[in-house]
């Protein structure tokens, strides 16, 4: 049998694709031998210093973000990681499935939808868990460099170091058996040493019709 990979997923519950990858993992998780480890990382934090050169849509956008990773960070550190991933879930369910964008909507509904305490939510609107987060954020960026974004998928290669990949941008979530070669497609080129990039332009948008609300 073979050994079982541990594969760190870093994700900001407002971006779509790397809800959409976080659905793809935990497919190819029931079919290869992986476990998935969830991490919390931070587009406003990845973008905070050059916030001032982008769009204004996303100065706006970004700072909405900051709540829900919070959140994220404070469960993160105190409870168990299964419960972070299905956090994650309930998060991408609401704001990704049925489109609510108020974070004073989708935090508390989604801690209910968990079993967690609706108190977390304060979490949000405070910088008690930021030194935490910033920390969760760059053990993943410092992986991949800070020209990408949200996925980073990490995994040991051979000689048990840890190599990660922004991605994969992927819509819609592979299902089945072409999740599990998606993956061993992504652990063939994460753990090849001095792979760099694979890329083509997007020509859809993110599709979550093949993905139901569930925990």
């Amino acid at each position: 049998m073979a050994e079982t990979k541990t594969v760190d997923f870093w994700f900001d519950p407002a971006c779509p694709w790397a809800w959409m990858t976080s659905r793809w993992i935990i497919e190819a998780a029931k079919l290869r031998p992986i476990r998935v480890r969830w991490n919390v990382m931070s587009l406003f934090v990845l973008n905070e210093p050059k916030l001032d050169e982008l769009p204004e849509f996303y100065q706006d956008l970004l700072p909405k973000t900051v709540p829900a990773v919070r959140v994220a960070t404070a469960v993160a550190q105190q409870y168990d990681n299964e419960t972070l991933g299905r956090l994650y879930t309930a998060l991408g369910n609401r704001i990704h499935l049925g489109g609510e964008k108020d974070s004073e909507v989708y935090i508390p509904a989604a801690l209910e939808a968990v079993g967690l305490p609706l108190e977390l939510a304060e979490a949000g609107k405070t910088e008690e868990w930021d030194e935490a987060l910033k920390a969760s954020h760059h053990r993943g960026i410092g992986l991949v460099g800070t020209d990408v974004g949200t996925p980073v998928v990490a995994v040991e290669n051979d000689e048990g170091v840890q190599v990660g990949l922004f991605g994969p941008v992927v819509t819609p979530a592979p299902m089945g058996e072409a999740a599990a070669k998606l993956w061993d497609g992504v652990y063939a080129v994460a753990t090849t040493p001095g792979f760099y990039e694979l890329k083509r332009s997007r020509t859809e948008g993110p599709n979550f019709d093949n993905l139901t609300a569930d925990l």
